[in-house]
């Protein structure tokens, strides 16, 4: 089975042409080939970025694209009675699992949930990480939200794209919005339906954070709320930055 074929059953060519402006099936005026481009998506947590983005990653993955997950923290306060030790010993497990299941490579940084830092050596490190990883399509939080960590990662990731050059695309996604993500208009939707089981099986690996509430109260109603404005059943929605590079 080539990799037409594979697409074609995993269903994604109901999805679109492009995901994000990348392709997810070879054309034919390019011959036939994919060029494989890479996807970082890069959380303040464990379990942000699977899920604000956990089915656009595996319809990355599925289209052999590389895809790579990045988590600012250890979610080392993120367990009710567990030391910052213990509780990120458990969660850097449900990492792995999760991305197991997304297939994407995993990158832990050394920020401390709960105490992240928005200063020169912490914009140091992450543009460090993206001009060594060289993404071409990265997915962060949007900046303006009540979680202090959402709002540093947001920020710490948007001065590394304009020190690069801007030579990615900048995506932002929402978390739980109303409540964390404030005044989020997306500009693109990814239509997740032919992947949402895979998607929910990565998040559900995130045992410790109570994924039964968690989607019960917000993720799931955001997928199927993001899906009526796509058209769909299920969708993530994100929100493109783009900025005037050649100014009169």
């Amino acid at each position: 089975m080539n990799r037409r074929e594979m697409i074609k059953k995993a269903g994604l060519a109901a999805v679109g042409a492009t995901v994000l402006g990348v392709p997810m099936a070879a054309s034919e005026e390019a011959g036939g080939v994919l060029p494989r481009k890479k996807l970082m998506v890069i959380g303040a947590h464990p379990d942000d970025p699977e899920t604000i983005a956990g089915g656009t990653m595996c319809l990355f993955g599925k289209a052999g694209h590389e895809v790579v997950c990045v988590y600012l923290t250890r979610g080392e306060a993120g367990i009710a009675g567990k030391s910052h030790a213990e509780a990120a010993a458990i969660r850097v497990k449900e990492c792995e699992a999760a991305c197991k299941v997304t297939g994407a490579r995993h990158i832990f940084m050394d920020q401390v949930d709960g105490n992240t830092e928005v200063n020169i050596k912490r914009y140091k490190e992450m543009r460090e990480l993206l001009e060594r990883e060289k993404p071409d399509v990265v997915i962060t939080h949007w900046p303006i939200d009540s979680h202090r960590d959402h709002a540093a990662c947001g920020m710490l990731v948007l001065d590394a794209w304009r020190r690069l050059d801007r030579k990615f695309s900048l995506f932002y996604a929402e978390a739980m919005s109303g409540t964390q993500s404030q005044m989020f208009v997306p500009t693109n939707w990814v239509n997740i339906t032919p992947v949402i089981e895979q998607k929910h099986k990565a998040c559900y690996c995130h045992v410790s954070q109570g994924m039964d509430e968690l989607y019960g109260g917000w993720h799931g109603y955001m997928e199927k709320f993001r899906g009526i404005e796509c058209r769909c059943e299920y969708a993530e929605a994100f929100a493109r930055h783009s900025e005037a590079q050649d100014l009169l």
